[in-house]
């Protein structure tokens, strides 16, 4: 099967915009990823106090439903879509976790999900091997909150 989807560039932009006494301290960065010819984008309504698993990352997709290749991923966005009530998201490895609170309205990016993170349980990094991304979860509180996941992989 030969493939119709065109690759192309996807443009990410993050825009801070501040004036502080007349004086503008704002911030645009622009970050490129070539050949994206794969997208996954949902929202999903995470159930009240119940853990979700909104994304699973495999070597081989077949192995799981739905789940994105490992190493073609190459941008991760979470975003909170509620407006009053945060989440907890955890990046979870075969071995290890780590997991951010997630304000109403916030965005969390990661890069690919090949050799992506180390989770350890001390205060000295050791910036050590990385590894794979299994899958991303969000926990909510006493309401249920939808979040939006993206995925661009090439």
């Amino acid at each position: 099967m030969t493939s119709t989807v065109t690759a192309a560039t996807m443009t990410v932009t993050l825009t801070e915009a501040i004036s502080l006494n007349g004086s503008d301290q704002g911030s645009t960065n622009t970050l490129t990823i070539a050949s994206v010819n794969e997208i996954s984008k949902r929202i999903v309504t995470c159930s009240a106090s119940q853990t979700t698993t909104v994304a699973e990352f495999r070597n081989d997709v077949y192995e799981a439903s739905g789940a994105i290749d490992i190493e073609d991923s190459r941008y991760i966005r979470i975003t909170n879509l509620d407006d009053t009530n945060s989440v907890e998201i955890a990046v979870v490895t075969v071995g290890t976790t780590y997991q951010v609170k997630l304000d109403p309205g916030h965005s969390h990016i990661l890069g690919s999900a090949n050799d992506l993170m180390l989770a350890e349980a001390d205060v000295t990094p050791s910036f050590g091997t990385m590894a794979d991304v299994n899958s991303i979860r969000v926990r909510t509180g006493t309401s249920a909150v939808d979040i939006e996941i993206f995925v661009a992989s090439i």
